[in-house]
């Protein structure tokens, strides 16, 4: 297991221990993992685990320490760069599971599960690029694969709450009915993950899944939010353009200063996630098919607002927040 402390390895591994197999994850060492959010809390997460410890970046770490002359029958990865840059992406969501792909198949690995995206299925930017080329380099290896194509998890849409119950107005990108996605929630998609290693008709393909119910608006996941903090709903609408203008500014300022290279790609995400649904792409339209895009689990996105606002979970939401 790959990936294991990230939000969705964390509930990828207990489904796996669940549905009876022994896991191994491979972790980074205990003395560079002082940035995870509550690493004892990580840690019993994965209780049921063994758990070994090295360099993801390093394949002779990855060979050595992770697989470490054992033979092993699955390899799932749940590895993503932490910011989706051009250097982390292409480090973490190529390299790395290429690494990872090299040593798996010296280890007679038989199959491969692979966290990805559905934006890839548009892609755009560094990390959905650096994603598509691991995605192919997998399906041209001859290992069975199963390649995981998730839309938006709850975490990405809950980082306005706090705005809310302090009185502010939930930002819309334009109207608020631009994008839409099927949220889901980290258990639904370990669940499924795990599914993958047992259900045969899960092999060999590139598999987009959503949560249960509807695709969701930006502006329903605000008046949802509204009426469940019994508020009036209030919006402020930001233009594309203003996105827009701040990506030429910092890609041109970025030519100076490397560092905000960076911040205009981190806008392009931004903008591409404020444009873009999380949906399937129908390839013959060119558009987002919320009908075709398949359904899994019992959470729903709104069902996760109401445990936020009871105090019953907690969001993690770092490198990758935008408000």
């Amino acid at each position: 297991m790959l990936g294991a402390t990230g939000t969705i390895g964390r509930a990828t591994v207990p489904a796996l221990v669940a549905a009876g197999h022994d896991v191994v994850c491979f972790l980074r060492r205990p003395a560079r993992n002082i940035d995870l959010p509550q690493p004892k809390k990580v840690l019993a997460e994965l209780r049921g685990a063994s758990l070994r410890y090295g360099d993801i970046t390093d394949a002779l770490s990855i060979e050595r320490d992770g697989f470490a002359g054992e033979r092993f029958d699955a390899v799932v990865s749940c590895l993503a760069s932490r910011t989706g840059v051009l250097r982390d992406a292409w480090a973490i969501d190529h390299k790395a599971n290429a690494d990872a792909l090299a040593a798996a198949q010296i280890s007679g690995v038989s199959h491969f599960v692979l966290l990805s995206a559905i934006c890839v299925q548009k892609p755009l930017l560094a990390f959905q690029q650096a994603k598509l080329a691991f995605e192919t380099l997998l399906m041209q290896s001859g290992m069975t694969y199963s390649i995981v194509r998730p839309t938006a998890f709850f975490k990405s849409l809950s980082g306005q709450i706090d705005r809310l119950k302090k009185g502010k107005p939930f930002l819309l990108f334009g109207d608020g009915t631009l994008t839409a996605c099927k949220p889901i929630s980290d258990g639904d998609l370990g669940a499924y993950l795990a599914q993958c290693l047992d259900d045969e008709s899960l092999h060999n393909r590139v598999l987009p899944i959503g949560g249960p119910g509807e695709a969701i608006t930006p502006r329903q996941q605000g008046e949802h939010l509204f009426m469940l903090l019994g508020k009036e709903p209030k919006f402020s609408h930001v233009p594309v353009a203003l996105l827009d203008a701040i990506i030429k500014t910092l890609s041109v300022s970025g030519r100076i200063v490397p560092s905000l290279a960076d911040k205009a790609e981190l806008a392009r995400i931004g903008r591409y996630y404020a444009t873009e649904s999380m949906l399937l792409l129908d390839p013959e339209t060119g558009r987002y098919d919320a009908a075709k895009t398949p359904s899994t689990g019992s959470e729903t996105l709104f069902d996760f607002y109401g445990r936020i606002l009871a105090g019953e979970v907690a969001v993690e939401r770092g490198d990758h927040a935008v408000f």
